[in-house]
C-alpha cells in the first residue's frame, strides 16, 4: 500500500520543505483541509453558523452574497465540503447522512427506463431501497458481487460499487471497472465509506462519482450522521446539488462543524485502527475456533492482490464467523474492550452481528471495527474473550 504518512515534503516530492498542499502527506492534509486563510484574532476553524435566513441586499437580493437561505447556503457546510473535496480530489456536497447521500445520488442520476448495477454484497439498506423504491419507479435494478464476475454493461446508466464491501470486505478493481463502464456509456460511482479518501482515491482511478457515509471512520467519534457525494464533473455535481436543494437533505451547521473538527485527526485514527486490524486479523486467522476471517491486508485474503495495489492504506475492519448468534453474544459479553454496536470506524472497538440487521450473512458472522485502543491491550482482551467462549 502506498501510504503517505511521514517524512518531509522534500523527502516525498523532491521539493523544498513546506511545498504546495498537493505535496503534503496525509496528516498535514487532514489538519489543514478546508480551513480559511489565517487572520489575526480569528480561530483556526470558525465556529458553526446557525442561520435560516440571512440579510439580503435590498436591490440585488441573493445575487449579492453566497448566503441567501439556510437550506442551500451555509458557510460552515461549505468549509466542510472544501475539506472533504480536497481529500477526495473533487468537488463535494455533504448530506444529512450516508443513506441520504447515496439515495440522493441514485434518485438524481437515474430516470424511469434506466438500468443500475449495484453490489450484491454491499450495504443492505441500499439494496432494499433499490428493490423497494427504484424498481417501483421503473428503474431496472441488477446486482453483481463486488469481486465479480460483472455482467455486460451495455445499456447500464450507472454502476455503483462499494469497495471494500460492507460487511464482507471484498474488493474490486476500480480502474478496470471504470474502463469497462465508460466503454459501455455508463457512469461509475464508488462508495468510499470503508476505505475513506486516505485509503483510496476513486476519482484518480477513473470513477465519475464518490459517495460515502461520513458517519463512520471519516469523522470517527460516533457523535454525528453525515454523508457526501464528490465528483470532478460540474454537470453531475450540479445535478446532485439541485436534488439536495430541492429535497432539503442537508446536515445541520453544528454537525458540519463537528465533522470538520474531527477530520483533522483522520490520519492518526486510521493509522492506529489499521495497525489494530492487522494484529487482530493475524490473531483470528491463527485460531481454529474462528472461521471465515477476512481482512484485505492478509496475504492469503482473496482481496489482497487488488487491495495491495489499489489502496493506499487498509481499513480497521475485520470480519469473521463464530458459528452462531449465542457464541457472538457470549464473546462480546466476555470482552472488556469490545462494545456491541452497529456502525464502524469509531474510536472504540465494536462488534456487530450483521444478520440481526437483515444482511445476508451467517448467524455467527461478526464485523469487528477496531478502535484506537493500544494494540497489545486489544489483542489480549480478544484472546481472553475468545478463550472464554471456546466451543465444547
Amino acid at each position: 500500500m502506498g501510504e503517505r504518512t511521514g517524512g518531509t515534503p522534500a523527502d516525498r516530492a523532491g521539493g523544498p520543505p513546506g511545498g504546495s498542499p498537493a505535496d503534503w502527506a496525509d496528516g498535514t492534509r487532514c489538519v489543514h483541509a478546508g480551513l480559511p486563510e489565517p487572520a489575526p484574532g480569528q480561530p483556526f476553524l470558525p465556529g458553526p453558523v446557525f442561520a435560516a435566513p440571512y440579510h439580503l441586499d435590498p436591490w440585488q437580493g441573493p445575487a449579492a452574497s453566497p448566503n441567501g437561505y439556510g437550506r442551500p447556503d451555509n458557510p460552515t457546510r461549505r468549509l466542510l465540503e472544501a475539506a472533504i473535496g480536497e481529500l477526495e480530489g473533487g468537488d463535494c456536497r455533504v448530506f444529512a447522512s450516508g443513506q441520504a447521500a447515496i439515495t440522493g445520488l441514485l434518485l438524481a442520476v437515474l430516470r424511469p427506463g434506466d438500468t443500475v448495477l449495484l453490489p450484491a454484497d454491499g450495504y443492505f439498506p441500499v439494496r432494499a431501497f433499490a428493490t423497494q423504491t427504484l424498481a417501483g419507479m421503473g428503474v431496472e435494478v441488477r446486482f453483481a458481487p463486488t469481486a465479480g464476475p460483472y455482467p455486460a454493461l451495455d445499456g447500464v446508466r450507472l454502476v455503483l460499487v462499494e469497495t471494500p464491501a460492507n460487511p464482507g470486505l471484498d474488493v474490486c478493481d476500480i480502474a478496470a471497472l471504470a474502463e469497462r463502464a465508460h466503454a459501455a456509456g455508463a457512469l461509475l460511482a464508488v462508495d468510499n465509506t470503508t476505505a475513506t479518501p486516505l485509503g483510496q482515491q476513486p476519482l484518480d482511478l477513473g470513477a465519475d462519482l464518490v459517495v460515502a457515509s461520513g458517519t463512520k471512520a471519516l469523522t470517527g467519534h460516533s457523535d454525528l450522521l453525515l454523508g457526501y457525494v464528490a465528483s470532478r464533473s460540474a454537470d453531475l455535481l450540479e445535478t446532485v446539488t439541485a436534488w439536495r436543494t430541492t429535497t432539503g437533505a442537508v446536515p445541520g451547521a453544528f454537525d458540519a462543524w463537528l465533522a470538520h473538527r474531527s477530520l483533522a485527526t483522520l490520519d492518526l485514527r486510521l493509522a492506529r485502527q489499521s495497525a489494530n486490524a492487522a494484529a487482530v486479523a493475524r490473531l483470528l486467522a491463527g485460531r481454529p475456533d474462528v472461521t471465515g476471517v477476512r481482512w484485505p491486508g492478509l496475504p492469503d485474503d482473496p482481496a489482497h492482490p487488488v487491495a495491495s495495489v489499489q489502496m493506499r492504506r487498509l481499513p480497521g475492519i475485520v470480519s469473521f464467523d463464530l458459528g452462531d448468534a449465542g457464541r457472538v453474544a457470549r464473546f462480546v459479553a466476555a470482552s472488556r474492550l469490545v462494545a456491541a454496536a452497529t456502525s464502524f470506524g469509531g474510536l472504540h472497538t465494536t462488534a456487530d452481528r450483521r444478520a440481526q440487521w437483515g444482511d445476508d450473512t451467517p448467524p455467527g458472522f461478526v464485523r469487528l471495527s477496531c478502535g484506537v485502543e493500544d494494540t497489545v491491550d486489544l489483542v489480549a482482551d480478544l484472546t481472553a474473550a475468545l478463550d472464554a467462549v471456546r466451543p465444547e
